[in-house]
């Protein structure tokens, strides 16, 4: 019984050491993401971070989650500002990233709305590129000007839609998200 105790609080401390919030931000598995992210005048305040592992075990990405003060986690698929940053850790395709992309929006969006947004889906595929390890995609949503995903910083381009914004987030924070664990991480609720 000794043994189990020693290693949950051996794990507790892996776990507070690997996410590591401080005043300029957090850090989690040695990246780094800012408390803060303005645009058009709307603040957004850091939700949470997260490590997605790949088959359990492999350690993918990480990522930070950012929504405009005052905004509730449960309202995260509303038209509200938002902001996803995801830096990776190995060699991917950027046409991966549309394939990926196409099978979670379908497990997460009723046919009709999927119909309807299938352009936006298409161009937003078509704006990835490949990545190597320490690139950083952002997603920024805001209302009445679309969201903007970007590549280290430098906007790949913007699309319109509060019904393609909530679709593309519910990747990460749906019903049914890549990764539950990465979830509840990014949304806070460790």
């Amino acid at each position: 019984m000794k043994h189990i105790v020693y290693i949950v609080i051996i794990l507790s401390v892996i776990t507070l050491i690997s996410v590591t919030p401080d005043v300029n931000g957090a850090e989690i598995e040695g990246v780094h993401f800012e408390n803060t992210y303005e645009t058009d005048g709307i603040q957004m305040k850091i939700q949470g971070t997260g490590l997605f592992r790949y088959l359990g075990f492999i350690k993918a990405y990480v990522g930070a989650f950012y929504l405009e003060e005052g905004s509730s986690v449960k309202d995260v698929l509303s038209d509200k500002p938002k902001r996803l940053e995801v830096e990776y850790f190995h060699n991917l395709k950027g046409e991966d990233f549309g394939i990926a992309t196409n099978k979670v929006i379908e497990e997460n969006t009723d046919a009709l709305t999927l119909q309807r947004i299938r352009p936006q889906i298409d161009y937003h595929n078509s704006l990835y590129e490949d990545v190597h390890p320490g690139d950083r995609y952002s997603l920024t949503y805001i209302p009445g000007r679309g969201t903007e995903l970007a590549l280290n910083g430098k906007s790949k381009g913007v699309i319109e839609g509060a019904d393609f914004a909530s679709a593309l987030f519910s990747m990460w924070l749906g019903e049914f998200p890549m990764n539950k664990p990465f979830k509840k991480q990014l949304l806070g609720l460790k």
